[in-house]
């Protein structure tokens, strides 16, 4: 015979401690850091590369146009030290002047990639004649020959993240610089 008593189970659910709740928010909190701290890394090394791969293209330009007309482009010693004033001219002899030449034959261009119509590595900035080609953090190339250059054809170079730069490869605002020198 069963007992006409039945026992009563009352389940107790417990919840999660304040302690509990702040561990898991901390390990969530650490894991999110690292993510982004690692994303920063990603995209700065992407940058980086990116610009590499800029100043090699631009450096392979130069030397076409070399090859063709006998010198590098742009004035001996005109950038200065810091090479600041020789973007648009590079633009110039490397993509524009060859765009406006057409079928005469009297100018080429050295790099398609530099059309600011088509411009799908965003280094172009402005338009026309006035164009600069720029790095991955938004700042003019440098580019500089003559007996203000390192090397004893030409310097080219973007400043880095920092948008430093003293131009010698051996200062402490040249640390992040990307240079073919």
């Amino acid at each position: 015979m069963t007992s006409m008593k039945q026992t009563l189970r009352i389940h107790h659910h417990h919840g999660y401690t304040l302690v509990e709740v702040m561990v898991v928010i901390m390990i969530i909190m650490i894991l999110a850091g690292l993510s982004i701290g690692g994303l920063q890394f990603v995209n700065a090394r992407r940058d980086n590369n990116k610009a590499e791969i800029q100043i090699n293209l631009l450096s392979r330009g130069i030397e076409e146009y070399k090859l063709d007309n006998g010198d590098y482009p742009g004035d001996e010693n005109a950038g200065g030290l810091d090479g600041s004033t020789q973007t648009n001219m590079l633009f110039k002899a490397l993509y524009y002047d060859g765009l406006l030449a057409g079928d005469d034959g009297t100018a080429s261009i050295y790099l398609a990639d530099l059309d600011p119509e088509n411009d799908s590595q965003k280094w172009i900035e402005g338009s026309g004649a006035s164009s600069k080609i720029i790095d991955p953090w938004k700042a003019e190339f440098r580019y500089r020959r003559g007996s203000d250059a390192l090397n004893p054809d030409y310097d080219l170079w973007s400043m880095g993240k920092d948008g430093l730069t003293a131009g010698n490869g051996a200062d402490d605002k040249d640390k992040d610089d990307i240079a073919n020198f």
